[in-house]
């Protein structure tokens, strides 16, 4: 089998000299700057041809600023096809604003509002949320999901009122693994896969489980429970780096991937480490 490329549907970067970053405070390994050159050197073995920018949950107040830093920054990372940039959601009718800027931005291909902080669980079934989450649609623009495993189930009934609209699960929905806990996360992804117009990254498990200690075999019960809702049409590879970087490295997360689906034909895995971000960030 020949190597693959890799499309890494979530890459970070960010500079704390440029943005503010409040969470980064938190994790003094990440209170840097994360960019291009050091992603190409910690991604040096693994091939990777393209890339998605996902939002870096930065002070709301600096919306828009973030999107033109990374805009300068595809200017020299050719790899760098598409942004999945921030908007409040929550304001309702009245993102409708934030979301038209948006859509002048080629790179910009989907939306994420960071929800996994917020504390309550039902966030993202709130009408305004819900009012603001189907605008998307308008706009083409795709919803990533960010959340805690304790909110899977508000989110089975976010899209199910918003057929309209792809969404893509970030990190297998976070689900508990340092806990070893399965339940109810897997009952709602079951649910949530129902739905056709979901999709489920293959990303950012390791820093749910023990990040010292963890094992390939700590993480089989989630990867075989996505793979069995969503299949190989609706899985597609993502790196999160460089949050990963608290757990794994990044050749160790790509290789922890390739040998849970090493059995997969060569086809299978085209889709989820290639065609499928191609196909849903139209990358």
């Amino acid at each position: 089998m020949n190597e693959i490329c890799l499309v890494d549907s979530h890459v970070h970067f960010w500079d704390p000299s440029q943005l503010h970053y409040p969470w980064l405070m938190k994790y003094p390994a990440l209170n840097r700057a994360f960019l291009p050159a050091d992603f190409s050197a910690a991604s040096a073995k693994s091939n990777v041809r393209k890339m998605v920018f996902v939002e870096c949950d930065y002070e709301p107040t600096q919306s828009l600023d973030e999107v033109n830093w990374v805009y300068n920054l595809a200017k020299s990372e050719a790899r760098l096809k598409g942004i999945v940039a921030n908007a409040m959601l929550e304001k309702g009718e009245s993102v409708r604003a934030e979301l038209n800027t948006l859509s002048t931005f080629p790179l910009v291909k989907g939306v994420r509002r960071n929800l996994q902080t917020e504390a309550n669980i039902d966030f993202c079934v709130q009408p305004e949320f819900v009012a603001g989450v189907k605008l998307l649609a308008k706009f083409g623009f795709t919803f990533d999901i960010c959340i805690r495993h304790e909110q899977l189930g508000a989110v089975v009934q976010l899209v199910r009122n918003v057929p309209e609209v792809m969404f893509i699960l970030d990190h297998f929905g976070k689900p508990g693994v340092r806990g070893k806990i399965t339940e109810p996360w897997a009952v709602n992804l079951r649910s949530l896969a129902d739905m056709p117009n979901v999709v489920c990254k293959i990303s950012g498990l390791t820093t749910e489980a023990d990040w010292k200690t963890w094992k390939p075999a700590d993480l089989k019960f989630y990867f075989d429970h996505a793979l069995e809702c969503f299949g190989f049409d609706r899985i597609l590879f993502g790196g999160d780096w460089p949050v990963a970087t608290l757990a794994t490295s990044y050749d160790h997360w790509t290789e922890t991937v390739r040998l849970f689906f090493s059995s997969a034909t060569e086809a299978e895995q085209i889709k989820l480490f290639q065609t499928n971000a191609e196909k849903i960030y139209r990358v």
